[in-house]
């Protein structure tokens, strides 16, 4: 059974869509979702700098588009997913790949989220870091301590912490043991309470966004619950918007994953986060990432390996 899975917001760098223009079709893709999020995504995935693309508003439409182009090259047919999911405003791509939207729909949605994130996180000071390593349970008491949200439970020994400055800079100066604390280049302190004006205002903008029901599972970075043709389309835009302000449980996503049976993963473009996670959690599970067309070969040969046959 093949995972298709989808990145987030960090994993953009500079000139990722490059070289996929040269692709038949991929141009009027990225014209469309450019128009669909009123954001030139030519230009901010071919020039523009770390920074530039570093802005969540930038960014959070940059990763999704990059996402749905990289699935438009690959031209899978959606039979062979057995499972998609994605990690924060990858879970919007996701969702496109699952038929809950189409992907100019999702671009744009993801647009509105970008903006109201943006807003929110100019609104007070605040960031985050992860710790990678160290004992679980010691990590989140001293986070929980400090008065930060465990924002991002990656699984694999690796929690991002969210919330002030003040406390971020605290809790690298009391780093738990056998652990170390990475600040990250995010404007603010995403999927926490700091958020919850951002989920609020990206509520009240989608209240009447069209959304279907899954064809394909999606997992839901909620609690890794499985969204199926048996849950409307408004009950996953729902938890969309609420995982604005709630922490992402990607290790649930992750066990789930296994509990499935999943054999293979491929994960679209920007690839290369969530595999490297999957390399930790999901040990002897092939994968793919996408980072560049010439990677398109052998997420083939992977997909058609393993393949779900119904």
């Amino acid at each position: 059974m093949l995972a298709l899975l989808c990145p987030g917001q960090g994993s953009q760098t500079p000139g990722m869509l490059s070289p996929w223009l040269e692709i038949p079709g991929i141009e009027q893709l990225v014209a469309e979702l450019s128009d669909a999020s009123k954001i030139d995504l030519r230009l901010h995935g071919t020039e523009s700098d770390a920074d530039t693309i570093r802005d969540t508003a930038v960014a959070q439409p940059l990763i999704v588009a990059s996402s749905l182009i990289a699935l438009a090259a690959l031209d899978v047919d959606t039979k062979s997913i057995g499972v998609t999911g994605g990690h924060s405003v990858g879970e919007f791509a996701a969702a496109a790949v699952a038929g809950v939207f189409s992907g100019p729909s999702a671009v744009s949605l993801v647009a509105l989220r970008s903006q109201a994130m943006a807003r929110a996180a100019a609104a007070e000071p605040s960031g985050m870091s992860a710790v990678v390593g160290g004992d679980e349970d010691e990590v989140l008491a001293v986070i929980n301590d400090l008065g930060l949200t465990p924002a991002n439970m990656n699984g694999g020994g690796q929690i991002v912490a969210a919330g002030g400055l003040p406390e971020l800079a605290a809790l690298a100066e009391r780093a738990p043991a056998r652990s170390r604390v990475i600040p990250l280049a995010v404007a603010g302190a995403f999927h926490s309470r700091f958020m919850a004006g951002a989920r609020d205002e990206f509520r009240a903008a989608s209240a009447t966004w069209t959304a279907q029901s899954p064809t394909i599972p999606l997992l839901s970075n909620a609690d890794g619950a499985v969204l199926d043709a048996a849950t409307s389309g408004s009950e996953v835009l729902a938890r969309l918007v609420n995982q604005v302000a709630s922490p992402v449980r990607w290790d649930l996503c992750q066990e789930t994953i296994q509990q499935r049976g999943v054999t293979a993963l491929v994960e679209l473009l920007p690839g290369g986060v969530l595999t490297g996670l999957a390399r930790r959690s999901l040990k002897g599970v092939p994968a793919v990432a996408l980072k560049s067309p010439e990677d398109l070969t052998a997420a083939r040969a992977l997909i058609s390996d393993h393949a779900t046959n119904e």
